[in-house]
C-alpha cells in the first residue's frame, strides 16, 4: 500500500512519485476536524485497493508551509494529481465512493486528454497554477 501521512521527513518521496508520473491522491484535512477523522479510515481502505497509486494525508496546519494559500473551503478536500497535472481539486463528502469514481475516470484518460482537460475551464487552469503539489514541494524542499 502506498499511503503516508505527510511530514517534514517524507516530502521528497512524494515529490519523486509525482516526478515519476505516479497518480497522487492527497487528502487535505485538519487534525481537529471530526469529518476528517471519519474519512481517514475510508481513505486508508481506498489506498489499500489501489496500491500502485500514492495516497497521502496532509494536515493543512502541520504542513502550512507547503499548503500555503491553497483555498480549502471545506474538509475533507481532495487533490488528485499526476506529474504536474492537477486532475481534480475540491471538497468531498466523508465517503470515498465519489472520489473513487473521479479517480477512475481520470486514470483512464490519455496524456493528451488529461492535458486538454487541465486547461479546459478557468477553474481547472487555476488548479494548475495554484494547487500543484509538485510545484509546492519544489518550493519548500528545493
Amino acid at each position: 500500500m502506498s499511503y503516508q501521512i505527510l511530514d517534514q521527513t517524507n516530502r521528497r518521496p512524494l515529490a519523486e512519485a509525482l516526478r515519476n508520473d505516479t497518480w497522487v491522491i492527497a487528502c487535505l484535512c485538519a487534525n481537529w476536524c471530526g469529518s476528517c477523522r471519519e474519512y481517514d479510515a475510508a481513505f486508508r481502505a481506498w489506498a489499500e485497493r489501489y496500491p500502485r497509486h500514492h495516497f497521502v494525508w496532509i494536515d493543512i496546519e502541520d504542513q502550512a508551509d507547503l499548503v500555503g494559500d491553497l483555498d480549502i473551503d471545506n474538509f475533507p478536500t481532495l487533490l488528485i494529481e499526476r506529474g504536474a497535472t492537477v486532475a481534480f481539486f475540491g471538497p468531498m463528502e466523508p465517503d470515498t465512493r465519489l472520489a473513487e469514481r473521479i479517480l477512475l475516470a481520470q486514470i483512464d484518460k490519455s496524456d493528451s486528454e488529461l492535458q486538454r482537460e487541465a486547461i479546459s475551464t478557468a477553474e481547472r487552469r487555476q488548479w494548475q497554477e495554484e494547487c500543484s503539489l509538485l510545484e509546492k514541494l519544489a518550493d519548500v524542499i528545493g
